[in-house]
């Protein structure tokens, strides 16, 4: 009797063994099918250096690349950012970083945004819109703002183009010819840009918002980069946009993510500009006077 009380005693425990075992072998299983679940998630993005051009590039604050001509537009402030001294210019770059031609347009003030519209350049000059003929750099005609100090970014929608006073918080749109007040109260304005829709969006003081024109109605689409500079629409849902300290956001569906930090090397980041087809941002280093490119991965 204690033989067979014995005999099945070991069986039992031999039995537990086993299911633990197969508890084990379980929990192991689903521990490994879990990381191919993180793995599918969506990668951070990033920005890699590709090149950097000459330091001639003297206080260098918008960039816009030509795709028709295969150009990068660069403004050079060169004097004060506000003076109406005559000292700023315009440079060509090549997408390789090489400078094409340094003095492209000479005699601005403060050159700083600028825009393409119907084979003319639209650059912001303080107080006024400048024309300028692509086909051989000359200026074509001086739009004066009324009361603008301080015109910083510009954009068009393939008719009308638009421009930002930092200043007095307006945004002013020429059309037809003509200068109007768009909208104003924008506390910090700057960086604006057009999607494919012709709506346009806008940073200031509060973040990234879309401005709609039939009703004028403000829509906060990312409310933690404000005071940004430049603007870049990579689609209906991301963005890209700098502050001129030295940082590069990347928001999508309004998540902002920094993508850029080089405020510790004094280095800013002013209005850039994006190449789609090399997935390139182009950046404005203003006092380091220079233009950096990274590639773009998202």
């Amino acid at each position: 009797m204690m033989t067979k009380t014995i005999a099945l005693l070991i069986l039992t425990l031999a039995f537990c063994a086993c299911s633990d075992n197969k508890r084990s072998d379980s929990s192991s299983s689903a521990d490994s099918t879990a990381t191919p679940v993180r793995e599918t998630e969506s990668p951070s993005a990033s920005l890699l250096k590709v090149w950097e051009t000459d330091t001639l590039l003297t206080t260098v604050e918008s960039t816009l690349y030509d795709p028709k001509a295969s150009i990068i537009y660069a403004s050079n402030i060169e004097g004060h950012h506000s003076t109406k001294d005559g000292k700023g210019s315009i440079s060509k770059l090549n997408p390789d970083g090489t400078i094409s031609q340094l003095k492209w347009v000479s005699g601005l003030n403060a050159p700083k945004g600028m825009t393409l519209l119907h084979d003319k350049l639209y650059v912001t000059d303080i107080d006024e819109l400048v024309e300028i003929n692509l086909a051989d750099g000359k200026i074509v005609k001086h739009y004066p703002v009324p009361g603008a100090t301080f015109l910083n970014d510009a954009a068009n929608d393939g008719s009308n183009v638009y421009l930002s006073d930092s200043e007095t918080g307006k945004v002013h749109m020429l059309e037809n010819g003509k200068i109007s007040l768009l909208t104003q109260g924008m506390e910090g304005i700057n960086g604006l840009a057009v999607n494919n829709k012709g709506e346009l969006f806008i940073l200031d003081g509060k973040g990234l918002s879309r401005y709609t024109k039939q009703d004028k109605d403000t829509q906060v689409i990312n409310e933690v980069v404000t005071g940004g500079d430049g603007l870049v629409i990579l689609d209906d849902s991301t963005y890209l946009a700098s502050r001129w300290q030295g940082q590069i956001y990347l928001i999508r569906n309004g998540k902002e993510q920094l993508l850029l930090d080089t405020q510790a090397d004094s280095s800013n980041t002013a209005d850039i500009d994006y190449i789609s087809a090399q997935q390139l941002l182009i950046v404005p280093t203003f006092m380091k006077n220079k233009v950096v490119a990274y590639k773009l991965s998202y």
